[in-house]
Order: C-alpha cells, then sequence, then structure tokens
C-alpha cells in the first residue's frame, strides 16, 4: 500500500501585506493630523498637550482600525500593545535624556590628563578645570565597593542557600529579616554604622566603616536576587545528585552553584548597582578627603558620590561642572564593570557561539 506525501506550503500569518502596510500608513496619518487638529482648535496648547493627545488618538486609532480588520478581542490587543509601547517610549526617553545630559554636562570639558592623575589637596573646587582632579575619589571608590562586595556577597549567596537548598527551621525569619533588611533607608545603615563602630567602638572615619555601611545595604539585594536564582534550577539536577550517592552539600556545591553561576554573578553586579551611587551612609561614615589616601583601614577617604556632593554644595561654575565631571566618570566605570562582569558570568558554551 503506498503512502502519498501531500506538500503544504507553510503560511505566515504575520507577514506584512501591502494592504496592512497601507493601512497602518493612513492609520498614522490620521493619528498626526486628528492631533494637530485638536491641539490647534482647542485648549490643549503646548507640548504636553500634543503628547497627551497623541497618546490618546494612538490608542483610539489603533483600536478602531483593529476592530474593523479583524474583531474586538484583536482590537483589544492592539490597545494594549500601544499602552506597552508607550509605557516603553516613556522609560527610554527618561534614560536617553538623563544620558545626554551627563555626557553633555559631564563629558564637554573634560581632562583626562590631569583628572586621573592629580587630585584636589592643592586646588580649589572654583579653580580652573584643568587644574586638579578626582583620582582620590577613584581610589576611595574602588576601596569602599571591593571590600562591601567582599563582605556582602557571601553573606548573600550564603542566605540564598540556607533560604532555598537548606530549608532550614527559620528559613521563613530570615527570608522575613532579609525583606526587612530591603527596606532600610540608606541614612539608617550609616547612623548604624557611625553608632556601633565609630562611636561605641571609638573607630575613626575610614573606607573601611564606609564599605560596612554599604555592606548593610548591599546584603538583602544580593540574598534576595540570588534567591530567586537558586528557585530557578530544577529540581531534576539536585536529585541527579543526591542519586548518585552526593551529599547535599556537594550537590549544591558542584551542581547547583556552577548551574547558577551567571544568575550569581547577576546578583552581585545588582548588589554593586544598588549601593555605588549612595551619599547618605558615606558621608556619616568616610569624612570626606581631598588627597589621597591609600590606607583603606585608617583617615578620611573620598568617594565618588561625596566629591558630586562637596562640589554641588559649593555651587559655584566650575565646580558644578567638576561634580557632572565626576558622574560622568563614574557612569563610565560602572558602565565598563557591568559589561566585563556579565562577559565573565556569561555560560562557556554561550561564548563559544
Amino acid at each position: 500500500m503506498s503512502q502519498s506525501v501531500l506538500l503544504v506550503k507553510p503560511e505566515h500569518p504575520w507577514k506584512l501585506t501591502p494592504k496592512d502596510l497601507i493601512t497602518d500608513l493612513l492609520g498614522a496619518l490620521f493619528t498626526v493630523v486628528a492631533t494637530l487638529a485638536i491641539v490647534g482648535f482647542s485648549p490643549l496648547k503646548g507640548k504636553l498637550g500634543f503628547a497627551l493627545t497623541l497618546i490618546f488618538m494612538s490608542i483610539i486609532t489603533a483600536t478602531a482600525v483593529s476592530w474593523i480588520k479583524k474583531d474586538r478581542k484583536a482590537a483589544v490587543n492592539s490597545s494594549t500593545t500601544v499602552l506597552v509601547y508607550i509605557a516603553a517610549s516613556f522609560v527610554i526617553i527618561a534614560l536617553a535624556s538623563v544620558l545626554y545630559e551627563i555626557i553633555r554636562l559631564g563629558a564637554s570639558q573634560l581632562s583626562p590628563g590631569a583628572m586621573f592623575t592629580q587630585d584636589m589637596s592643592q586646588t580649589a573646587s572654583e579653580s580652573e578645570l584643568t587644574e586638579g582632579g578626582l583620582i582620590h575619589a577613584v581610589i576611595g571608590t574602588a576601596y569602599i565597593v571591593t571590600f562591601a562586595t567582599v563582605l556582602s556577597t557571601p553573606i548573600g549567596i550564603l542566605t540564598a542557600l540556607y533560604i532555598v537548598e537548606v530549608k532550614g527551621r527559620f528559613a521563613g525569619l530570615v527570608r522575613f529579616f532579609v525583606q526587612a533588611m530591603s527596606g532600610v533607608p540608606s541614612i539608617v545603615a550609616g547612623l548604624f554604622i557611625f553608632a556601633v563602630w565609630m562611636v561605641q567602638l571609638g573607630n575613626a572615619y575610614s573606607a573601611i566603616a564606609g564599605a560596612f555601611a554599604l555592606t548593610v545595604l548591599m546584603i538583602p539585594t544580593v540574598a534576595r536576587t540570588s534567591e530567586e536564582v537558586l528557585k530557578l534550577i530544577p529540581s531534576d539536577l539536585r536529585e541527579a545528585g543526591l542519586a548518585l550517592g552526593a551529599t547535599q552539600w556537594r550537590t549544591v556545591a558542584m551542581v547547583v552553584i556552577p548551574a547558577a553561576r551567571s544568575g550569581l554573578i547577576t546578583a552581585v553586579i545588582l548588589g554593586i548597582a544598588r549601593v555605588v551611587g549612595e551619599t547618605a551612609p558615606l558621608l556619616l561614615t568616610i569624612g570626606g578627603a581631598d588627597a589621597i589616601n591609600l590606607n583603606p583601614t585608617q583617615g578620611n577617604m573620598s568617594a565618588f558620590p561625596y566629591y558630586v556632593w562637596k562640589n554641588l554644595l559649593i555651587g559655584s561654575e566650575n565646580a558644578i561642572s567638576r561634580a557632572w565631571q565626576g558622574v560622568f566618570v563614574l557612569m563610565v566605570i560602572v558602565f565598563i564593570f557591568f559589561a566585563l562582569a556579565r562577559y565573565f558570568g556569561a555560560a562557556k558554551g554561550s561564548r563559544r557561539k
């Protein structure tokens, strides 16, 4: 008995046809014309009125066109899609505006030669921008963020392992405290370290004190993100390790953590992003300095948030320009760090591809 094979040409319902293209162009043209007409003959004047009217008309037009072409469900889908695009455009516009202002005000008068070789110990903030630099802030930020990362990373990951893998008697209580710490204001963390480390124990301003304050803020972010990452690891991997005779902690160390490596590195990155720009805890713990201090355990220390805050507080034109330069350099350093962390945190197979 012979069998005949029927070749069916696959259909592509998502393919844009000339008719659909013309309909979409006419709908966009109607939206623009109707928006201009409403703004021109109504009290809705200015950029805000134009934007609100354009959003409203875009939703109405997309919904009407989809309803006429298809049905009510397609109309609801179109209106929801337009709302999603509008929300995404608001985020993109805000981000682009912030980046534009930082680049425009921070990179316009940047002098890398002096900026990364000099400090402000012999230069006033009101001096010319070619004099002085922020190398002291670079060193201080590196010290503080590095120590905070070293302290908070093992604590946060071990806390997540206890909640997800061990599931001990106090797992719920630990999760509750981690979530409560996530809402602690940054100034409270600074006051806590100031009261305990400096007042009660008698220590002075230093980079270590600032790192302790940032650690308090960084631990809950690392712990909560690591917890969600560990929950994504399939239970089959754990069961396979246990079936081969491995103990629970050996399975966690040899199977679970390598499988979640990229996510755990992302958790650390999010923790760093949470604290790298914090100003209030550092004002209470590092003391601030205009000179380079290579000793993180003793003496006042500077950092990018303190550098920006101090120059903005002075308020002169050159001081404000220095503050914008500090913001720009901090943004570039964080971007480079994040790019390197994402590259080294990616799976080996994905990098080979």
